[in-house]
């Protein structure tokens, strides 16, 4: 974010607010932090209005108190007019009772011991997909190639789909993340995807392998969860694991073909890749639209009482680039003493997915950059399709060449 960027932004009033380098979050949120952090704007889909939560403090304060709600029906919940309520399972919109005990039945499956075995199978797939794309022509779309596919293939191996499925797994992802699709067209599948996995579940339950399905199946009944919950759960694995990595990979990808001193130190010691994802995943935070709570008692954050009944947009994208916490927080540096970024969330509802999200990020970039070490834009960065206008933001296409 340069100089001229913060001295052309103004306070604004409504929200989202678009970005003006693909790179970096709106300058506004600078602003936002430093003048008004807890802000009253309105949101651009229906005009309701929320608390727009800029600072890293104030972010940290309200996703780790239990006073706010995370439940799609608490009153003052902002919700996009096109959203429906989530069904069983989703416990990512759901409040303890229920939300803890969803999560506690999936939390073995994701730990570092099970993530840990998947390492092969996750580095065969990288292998082959950008062996493939090496052996192509350049320029190539790396979304294509790379990010769109192996996050699909890493899931479905952890849920244990039948291999004769997996294409229909792959298309099916392609359509539920693609906001260009007819929104009917992708509730249709969304609910297709919901009846497959319904019979997946009920097979894997009559013949259970070692696959996350089959244990969640085998233990369901003892943890109080139904199969309709255990459906739920596997269709928010398959799209939120999806369409998270696989935009994480594209703008990661971009971030650090724009900074090829990063990349040169990434490639001169290997050993650093850790911290680098670390830093690549605070430095281009895909959840753009930022996470949402309503208030369901009066609750005091920075100075600011916030009642009951009004709904909150923590804006991670802004917190993560928080001065006061991160020096120099527009740079790309994997130097950083501290890495306790928002990417995945705070509290109860962190995600639970992120050892599998830095497993894969690690070994998406180790292959591509190891295999391919040319690798270069094929565009400047300013003609790349960005998701501006999507929850997960991202890339739509990403040309490279070598």
């Amino acid at each position: 974010m340069d100089a001229a960027d913060l001295d052309a932004a103004r306070l604004p009033d409504t929200y989202p607010i678009p970005r003006t380098c693909p790179l970096d979050p709106p300058p506004e949120y600078r602003l936002l932090r430093a003048e008004r952090p807890m802000a009253r704007v309105r949101l651009d889909f229906d005009d309701s209005e929320v608390w727009l939560v800029t600072r890293y403090a104030d972010a940290r304060a309200i996703l780790g108190d239990p006073r706010f709600s995370s439940d799609f029906s608490t009153p003052g919940f902002p919700a996009r007019l096109t959203s429906s309520p989530p069904g069983p399972g989703t416990f990512i919109r759901m409040d303890p009772p229920d939300h803890t005990r969803l999560r506690r039945l999936l939390l073995p499956e994701l730990n570092r011991r099970h993530v840990e075995a998947l390492r092969p199978a996750i580095q065969r797939i990288a292998d082959t997909l950008v062996g493939d794309m090496a052996a192509r022509t350049p320029p190539v779309d790396l979304v294509q190639a790379l990010a769109l596919p192996l996050p699909s293939m890493v899931i479905t191996e952890l849920l244990g789909v039948p291999y004769e499925d997996r294409d229909y797994f792959h298309e099916t992802t392609k359509v539920i993340g693609d906001q260009g699709v007819d929104p009917a067209r992708r509730i249709q599948v969304r609910n297709d995807l919901k009846a497959y996995l319904d019979k997946l579940v009920a097979v894997k339950e009559a013949e259970p392998a070692d696959d996350v399905l089959s244990r969640l199946g085998a233990r369901r009944e003892e943890a109080g969860v139904s199969r309709d919950e255990v459906v739920g759960i596997a269709t928010l694995l398959m799209v939120a694991g999806y369409e998270t990595i696989a935009n994480q990979i594209g703008a990661g990808t971009a971030a650090l073909l724009e900074n090829p001193d990063r990349l040169a130190e990434l490639r001169a010691d290997p050993a650093r890749l850790p911290a680098a994802v670390e830093e690549i995943i605070r430095h281009q935070t895909v959840i753009d639209y930022g996470l949402r709570r309503a208030a369901t008692e009066d609750v005091e954050v920075g100075g600011q009482v916030i009642r009951a009944g009004e709904g909150v947009v923590v804006v991670v994208a802004s917190a993560n680039r928080d001065e006061a916490v991160f020096a120099c927080p527009d740079a790309l540096d994997f130097d950083r003493a501290r890495h306790d970024h928002f990417s995945f969330g705070y509290g109860i509802h962190q995600c639970m997915g992120q050892i599998l999200a830095r497993v894969q990020l690690e070994i998406a970039w180790s292959t591509l950059f190891g295999r391919i070490p040319g690798l270069r834009l094929a565009v400047p960065v300013d003609q790349v399709p960005f998701r501006s206008d999507m929850f997960v933001y991202g890339v739509h296409e990403l040309p490279v060449t070598w």
